[in-house]
Parts: structure tokens; C-alpha cells; sequence
């Protein structure tokens, strides 16, 4: 039992989730200052399970190549399912509050179902584009 539990702590414990919802507008990218990587920053409305009408709204985040991906292809109302893991915060607010965040960072991406947004369809038929290969995962999901 000691050794099992002296392995757990040796592992890297993630929280991780996987989700399918619909982004509420189109992602914000900015690049961080200093390292210039890429930010994109959207929130995933995720319907709940036994209540129709309900969604939870997920803050989300993704860094680097997947992010600018994010930014350039996704708009309002495209659904999408995200993998990664949930990461929490605090900052002190304007009025001096302490204010608590949770967001989910990406791993990877994926685009599914139809877009709402016509001229996703129009655009992607134009410029010949069925899909962006993000991430080649090979994990057990």
C-alpha cells in the first residue's frame, strides 16, 4: 500500500476534462508580452445534461499553435469539443477584491457538427478548407 501511494504522488495529477459545446463569440487572440506566444481566450457554452434549456458557461484558453488555429477558424456558435485541464486562479480586482478564476487550458481541438455561421460554410468552401489537423495525439482517448 506505501508503495502505491508513494507512486501516485510521484505521478503528475491533472484534472482533466473533455468538452462539447458551442463558443458564446468569437475568440479573443492577444500575444503575451516578452515571449510573444500566442493567447486565445473564448468561453464554451456546454449544455447540461438534464436540464434543457441550461448551459454551463466554460472559460477557456490555448496557448501557442493551437491557439492562433483557434482564433483564425472558429467563430460565434461553432461547435466544438476541447480536451485538456482545469486550472485555477486569483488576481485582486480594481477594487482591491480578491477574485477567483477557473479556466480549462487546451491540449487539443476538434471542429464538429455544422456551424451555425453561414459564411464559416461559404468561406470554407471557397478557399477549398475541409478541416485543420491540430493535434496528432496518439494517448489512450
Amino acid at each position: 500500500l506505501h508503495k502505491a501511494i508513494r507512486r501516485q504522488r510521484q505521478m503528475c495529477i491533472r484534472a482533466e476534462v473533455v468538452l462539447i459545446g458551442r463558443t458564446t463569440k468569437s475568440p479573443e487572440l492577444r500575444y503575451a508580452p516578452g515571449t510573444g506566444t500566442a493567447v486565445c481566450r473564448f468561453t464554451l457554452a456546454v449544455p447540461r445534461a438534464f436540464k434543457k434549456d441550461e448551459a454551463e458557461f466554460i472559460n477557456c484558453v490555448a496557448f501557442g499553435k493551437i491557439g492562433e488555429t483557434i482564433a483564425q477558424y472558429v467563430l460565434k456558435g461553432r461547435q466544438v469539443a476541447i480536451s485538456g485541464s482545469i486550472r485555477t486562479g486569483s488576481y485582486d480586482n480594481n477594487a482591491g477584491n480578491k477574485v477567483y478564476t477557473t479556466d480549462v487550458v487546451l491540449d487539443s481541438f476538434e471542429f464538429i457538427g455544422n456551424n451555425k455561421n453561414s459564411n464559416w460554410e461559404a468561406q470554407s468552401q471557397e478557399d477549398g478548407f475541409e478541416g485543420v489537423p491540430v493535434d496528432d495525439y496518439d494517448g489512450p482517448f
